[in-house]
């Protein structure tokens, strides 16, 4: 009796291979649809007179000077905060939270989501207010994507929160620099993405906020805007803005 045909070492080969293919471009278009263009993620709003100033990866020891210059200005923020950051400074989160900010999860660690295989669920689910948060938003760091992401945070309960601006306060270029640049993107009803964490961060938003308010814009938290859905004009936007159009 003839039985079926052994795969043998060259057809696990080829299958693992044919494995490993389908999982490189699985990776490629959560990157492509899911951070560069955003697709079904909530980005920039519809406001006449408002902008949305977020920051990422705090809290930090820098955070009491960012609370100061929104004080300073009569602004308010989104802090997409870690889990182990607000576990370093608790002080700071309820400081947050008793000036009137917003506080949103940015993860439990500050890693891709390609780089979370296992975690990834964790990571979505944990939130400041708690894991049973509903409604709770969630930033992924850089904005990664891996092909679970968007399912994970539907089942989570999260709504993923992205932006439209970046300050780009991560290289090393000055703060006017900085806030020229940026201001010259800002459009009413943009998402802005700064940092709590480096230097030139307080300094840029307090330039940043003088030029929102010579433009008649003032800076709120990201449930005030409020952020609407990426769709696909936009999306393409982005796509074009995200690879250098």
């Amino acid at each position: 009796m003839r039985g079926r045909p052994e795969l043998g070492v060259f057809g696990f080969g080829v299958f693992g291979l044919g494995l490993l293919a389908a999982g490189l471009v699985a990776a490629a278009l959560a990157d492509l649809l899911g951070r560069a263009a955003g697709f079904g993620a909530l980005g920039a709003g519809n406001a006449p007179d408002r902008v949305a100033l977020t920051f990422d990866d705090g809290p930090s020891p820098r955070t009491p000077e960012l609370r100061a210059v929104l004080e300073r200005h009569g602004a308010q923020a989104t802090f997409f905060v870690l889990e182990a950051h607000c576990r370093a400074f608790p002080a700071e989160v309820q400081a947050l939270r008793d000036a009137g900010h917003q506080l949103e999860s940015h993860g439990r660690w500050h890693r891709h989501a390609l780089l979370l295989p296992g975690q990834e669920w964790a990571q979505v689910r944990w939130h400041p207010d708690g894991p049973d948060r509903n409604g709770g938003l969630y930033r992924p760091p850089y904005g990664g994507h891996s092909p679970l992401t968007r399912l994970l945070a539907r089942l989570a309960g999260r709504e993923i929160a992205l932006w439209d601006t970046e300050s780009r306060d991560w290289t090393a270029a000055p703060a006017a620099d900085l806030a020229a640049q940026t201001l010259a993107r800002v459009r009413p009803g943009s998402v802005v993405l700064l940092h709590d964490g480096p230097a030139v961060t307080p300094e840029l938003l307090d330039l940043l906020l003088r030029g929102l308010h010579g433009r008649g814009l003032r800076a709120v938290r990201l449930g005030d805007l409020p952020p609407q859905r990426i769709g696909w004009r936009a999306g393409l936007r982005r796509l074009r803005q995200s690879y250098g159009g």
